[in-house]
């Protein structure tokens, strides 16, 4: 078995733990059709949790279940002993031991030289555990004191260790995620709300999306191997990089970046094809006749969406969509006072979570802050855009987002991808700095040439 691994893992250019993971993490699709067939509430709680930390098991050995069990219990615990602070609690055990994890293993370097650890899994527990606990705490709180995310999401009485055990694990969705609501998960398990029958008909076939995102996933896929060999990341190092020209160095920045994106985008359509055939990514049904399933709770990146994103406002929302949405919901919104607004303190705290969450590479850090800025910047040009009612202007400002969203994003996500100071200050002194000092510029301009606020349908937009 293991030289058919070697063989297999040489064929694509992975090593042996990668192709270990690649295949245990495609198992995820068989194995949440079969839920589908497995009788009864308990049993179904009972097979997801077993098949995750199965294969859990397979792809990581013993040790990962025992890391993923000390969030979850600590958690669990923080539910049942204190409920009025189980929340922040949580969200501090959590990334505590998160971050703990990533200093210990340095996965960023692993996964850089091909390797791979459970410590990707153990981020999108974490994001689970601590959405748990921060539901069941709203669920004290008045429903008037509550944002409408917070009241969809509540609970009000404590998840079974077995319910919460088969949330956390379901049949290896916390490899790559979505993440999802406890209250879905249950719901979805015992055949309520959206998943009950309705007079639109029973729960929709899960087919057809989940062979579209299989497509999806070998186009990806397909791309990645194309072109990762003639884009490899130690080029920003070689001595014959810096030599030159400024847009031949800008441009490989982006072919970096768009090579690099492949990779993610295989991994999340597998996600989305495993959670699609089990049901839970089933989001309710459109209003047009007949009406037609939506599987939005699966959608992890819209990939046109992104590569051609016209604002950079509209990054999170088409990338790594569920966890853009936790940072939303749990962080963002959460940091803002009722009867406020919220500014680039929100934003700049939202992206260093998220920067935390991924690790405490300084590539990690700088890549979170430029994205705080290279939003704040684009608002100003959006703002710019709305408040002209030349036409011809207002092309041109559109245009100048675009342009603009995609040179200082496959700019800033150099730091992202070679993770190491240095690396990521020579690759952006290689083209001086130009996407920090545009999106610093564009924010200086916001102060000078300011507009008037836009109406709440456009700041909604952004």
């Amino acid at each position: 078995m293991e030289l058919n691994l070697e063989t297999m893992a040489a064929s694509i250019g992975v090593s042996v733990p990668v192709i270990r993971f690649l295949l245990c993490f495609v198992t995820t699709i068989p194995v949440s059709f079969l839920w589908r067939l497995v009788p009864g509430r308990v049993a179904k709680h009972v097979y997801s949790a077993v098949a995750g930390a199965l294969l859990s098991y397979l792809s990581f050995g013993f040790s990962a279940n025992l890391h993923f069990l000390v969030p979850m219990l600590s958690g669990y615990a923080a539910m049942l002993l204190y409920r009025p602070k189980c929340g922040i609690i949580t969200f501090f055990l959590g990334f505590g031991y998160l971050i703990g994890c990533h200093v210990y293993y340095m996965s960023g370097d692993a996964w850089k030289q091909g390797g791979i650890d459970a410590t990707g899994a153990l981020m999108v527990l974490t994001l689970k555990v601590i959405s748990c606990a921060m539901n069941y705490n709203d669920g004290l709180l008045k429903e008037e004191d509550l944002r409408e995310a917070q009241k969809k999401h509540r609970l009000i009485k404590l998840p079974s260790l077995i319910e919460y055990f088969g949330y956390c694990l379901c049949c290896g969705s916390h490899f790559a995620g979505p993440v999802y609501e406890m209250k879905d998960y249950l719901d979805w398990t015992e055949g309520k709300g959206i998943w009950a029958h309705s007079e639109k008909g029973p729960s929709p076939s899960p087919y057809v999306a989940t062979l579209r995102a299989l497509v999806q996933a070998a186009f990806c896929m397909a791309m990645y191997l194309n072109l990762a060999p003639s884009h490899p990341l130690s080029w920003f190092t070689d001595p014959a990089y810096h030599k030159w020209g400024f847009w031949r160095k800008l441009s490989y920045q982006y072919m970096s970046g768009f090579t690099m994106r492949w990779k993610y985008y295989f991994i999340w359509s597998i996600s989305e094809a495993a959670i699609i055939i089990s049901g839970l990514g089933f989001s309710g049904w459109t209003e047009s006749s007949p009406p037609k399933p939506k599987w939005d709770s699966a959608r992890l990146v819209d990939i046109l969406g992104f590569e051609l994103a016209k604002s950079s406002v509209l990054l999170p929302l088409v990338w790594n969509i569920q966890v853009s949405t936790w940072l939303r919901h749990y962080v963002y919104e959460r940091l803002v006072k009722k009867g406020k607004k919220p500014g680039f303190f929100q934003l700049l705290a939202t992206q260093t979570v998220s920067a935390v969450w991924h690790g405490l590479y300084p590539g990690y850090i700088i890549f979170f802050v430029q994205s705080a800025l290279m939003i704040a910047g684009s608002r100003v040009i959006y703002q710019w855009e709305k408040a002209t009612n030349m036409g011809v202007v207002k092309k041109a400002l559109a245009l100048m987002n675009f342009i603009y969203t995609l040179l200082v994003l496959n700019y800033s996500c150099v730091g992202f991808m070679v993770l190491s100071k240095h690396e990521t200050l020579a690759s952006y002194g290689s083209v001086y700095y130009i996407g920090t000092i545009l999106p610093i510029a564009f924010i200086m301009l916001g102060y000078i040439i300011p507009v008037k606020p836009t109406r709440s349908k456009d700041r909604k937009e952004q």
